[in-house]
């Protein structure tokens, strides 16, 4: 049982290749990063675009390309505040996939992304039943629900952003009315004073 254990260890260690990383993007600029495939070999990446001002509730967008190693863009995808991109290496060479902030000139946007590497096996197919099959199933699925919770976490900061602000508006807008009662009401006191005022005249 114990080496049935360390078994599956290895074999995962060796299925997926799985790197996580956060970069900032400048204003009007890019970030790109390379992968070195085999063909046939699978990279998937999954990101989200964020951001690093807290005070911020907007949701960030931007561009994310993957090329290939004669320069051919395989994936592209424009405008999207997040994305799970999978491209099948057709030729052996260095892969390159950039973040692109080209169009905007935000300079606090965020990338987070998982890159996984994978050796290409059809996880689908039915006649395969393989021990090596079902780690990697199980691998892929584990990275959904780890992608997924990242997308959650981003999202829910971007709310409670949004939720702190319309309450710090309504909290002003409160005050505001309120000093506006009083004022009015001091205002009626006075008028009203004045207007039952007797004056007698010698």
């Amino acid at each position: 049982m114990f080496n049935l254990r360390i078994l599956l260890a290895v074999v995962v260690s060796f299925v997926t290749v799985v790197s996580a990383h956060n970069v900032l993007l400048p204003a009007h600029g890019k970030r790109c990063f390379f992968e070195d495939l085999k063909k046939g070999d699978e990279l998937a990446v999954s990101f989200q675009f964020g951001n690093r001002n807290s005070q911020s509730s907007e949701q960030l967008k931007g561009d994310f390309t993957v090329w290939s190693p004669s320069g051919t863009a395989l994936k592209t995808e424009y405008d999207v505040s997040h994305g799970d991109v999978s491209v099948k290496a057709k030729h052996t060479g260095k892969h390159k996939y950039c973040f692109s902030n080209e169009r905007s000139s935000v300079d606090t946007k965020d990338v987070s992304f998982n890159i996984h590497g994978v050796l290409y096996v059809d996880i689908n197919d039915p006649e395969n039943d393989s021990l090596d099959a079902a780690v990697r199933r199980l691998a892929v699925l584990t990275n959904d629900v780890k992608n997924e919770q990242g997308y959650i976490v981003v999202r829910e900061r971007t709310h409670r952003n949004t939720a702190e602000s319309t309450n710090s508006r309504v909290k002003w807008w409160s005050i505001m009315q309120l000093l506006i009662v009083l004022f009015n009401s001091a205002f009626q006191i006075y008028y009203l004073k004045r207007f039952f005022e007797v004056k007698s005249i010698v």
